[in-house]
């Protein structure tokens, strides 16, 4: 067996060890989700900035860094987007309450409850629109990619 190239396997993800310059990339769609993931799992950085309006969702920016979108979104109960789409893939969480979903396509319509603790990926050009069936707020999590 080679051990050569563990070394190379180790530092996958660094700094080039070689002193070469480093091209950044943007972040997969998988690691997006994993970030997201993270956030959600600490409360302690986004509740304090939770915030409650019954006339109109309130959209709240968070620090991304590194070329990502975040933002936290507090929803009134029976609050209805209007049909939309996404320049980019965006990656959403339900962090509280229940969203549902209307999916416009080219098949037909379709309809789908969005519950918290499950990651949900929209590809760019995908025409939609969000409600908030429930009696109580729905608080949800997203990320994306800003344009270069």
């Amino acid at each position: 067996m080679n051990l050569d190239m563990v070394p190379d396997l180790t530092m996958r993800g660094q700094d080039d060890p070689h002193g070469r310059a480093v091209t950044p990339r943007p972040p997969t769609v998988g690691q997006l989700a994993a970030r997201l993931g993270a956030l959600a799992a600490r409360p302690a950085d986004w509740w304090h900035l939770v915030r409650f309006e019954s006339g109109r969702p309130v959209r709240v920016p968070l620090d991304g860094g590194d070329g990502v979108r975040l933002w936290l979104t507090t929803w009134p109960p029976g609050h209805r987007t209007d049909v939309h789409d996404h320049d980019g893939v965006e990656v959403s969480t339900v962090l509280a309450g229940e969203l549902a979903e209307v999916s416009i396509s080219a098949d037909g319509v379709t309809e789908r409850p969005l519950r918290a603790n499950r990651v949900r990926v929209r590809g760019a050009a995908r025409t939609h629109e969000l409600t908030n069936p429930g009696p109580a707020y729905a608080i949800s999590l997203h990320a994306g990619l800003t344009s270069p």
